[in-house]
């Protein structure tokens, strides 16, 4: 009893102690709670932007992910007759589109970034030549790289209509979708707003740093692809060996029990936290778009 005693005695002294401790520190304001999901969902609509094609939203991408998640459960359970395999196969062909359409936003985002240099300097150029900020983002549409001429053609189209330049900006961040527009289109609406004669050598300071930037993420890029491969070749494999296991019938009969069943929901999970990891791992630092 005395060390029971002692032991709620040094409970309550030291939950004490924790209390004027955390007292002393400002509080904080409570964390939004949906804010892993607000995130998820403007990523997602970002690289719709990017890659996603005119006419696709997230209306489209989340029914075409179900779709085809129904079809693999489907699909494995006529060819394993196991309905873990099933469910494993099922959220994968879930999240099969999705990651297609994050590796092709990835990849148009790498290209862009060799691109926006020369976007740059097709704006300062146009400045420098007595245009006007909406002439010298139209031209971006006849005399710019040709992967980034549709986003400007039809802020074109919309400034010829409405005559609003602040609103036709903010409809050209939305359709870019990058943090790199994002700083360009704030410079320009800043110069339109204020007005000043340095908007030619802030385009050109951004121009140099941007391709500085493009040269440095391009050669650790290239250093990182063996880190994925790598990830991906592991996650692959051992499914690889399970779905040839498959098809002689003992295996089958041991994956149906309890047991095997088990196994297979721990080996989808370790192999999900394993490719997370290593993916966490090799990730370059994303620039986020704080400007949006």
């Amino acid at each position: 009893m005395i060390e029971v005693a002692g032991a709620a005695v040094g409970l309550l002294f030291g939950s004490g102690l924790f209390c004027l401790w955390w007292s002393c520190w400002p509080r904080v304001g409570r964390a939004d709670p949906w804010r892993f999901r607000k995130s998820a969902l403007r990523t997602m609509t970002d690289d719709l932007a990017i890659a996603g094609g005119p006419g696709v939203g997230l209306g489209r991408l989340i029914p075409t992910s179900t779709v085809i998640g129904l079809l693999s459960a489907v699909g494995a359970l006529l060819v394993t007759a196991l309905p873990a395999v099933a469910v494993c196969s099922g959220l994968a062909g879930a999240w099969l589109p999705l990651s297609l359409l994050h590796a092709k936003a990835r990849r148009a985002r790498a290209i862009r970034r060799d691109l926006w240099p020369d976007v740059v300097d097709n704006i300062a150029s146009a400045v420098r030549a007595g245009m006007s900020l909406p002439e010298a983002l139209t031209a971006v549409a006849h005399r710019g790289p040709a992967q980034l001429r549709a986003p400007f053609a039809e802020f074109g189209e919309d400034y010829r209509v409405t005559g609003r330049f602040p609103d036709c900006l903010d409809r050209l961040k939305e359709r870019l979708a990058d943090p790199v527009a994002d700083r360009l289109v704030e410079s320009i609406r800043i110069a339109r707003d204020v007005g000043g004669s340095d908007l030619g050598r802030l385009l050109r300071t951004l121009s140099g740093f941007l391709r500085e930037e493009a040269r440095t993420r391009g050669e650790l890029e290239t250093r990182q692809g063996w880190t994925i491969s790598a990830a991906r070749l592991a996650s692959v494999a051992p499914w690889a060996v399970l779905v040839m296991l498959s098809t002689r019938p003992e295996s089958v009969q041991a994956y149906q029990r309890p047991a095997g069943v088990l196994v297979l929901a721990v080996g989808a999970v370790v192999s999900a936290l394993a490719y997370w990891i290593m993916l966490r791992i090799a990730r370059l630092p994303v620039e986020a778009r704080v400007l949006r």
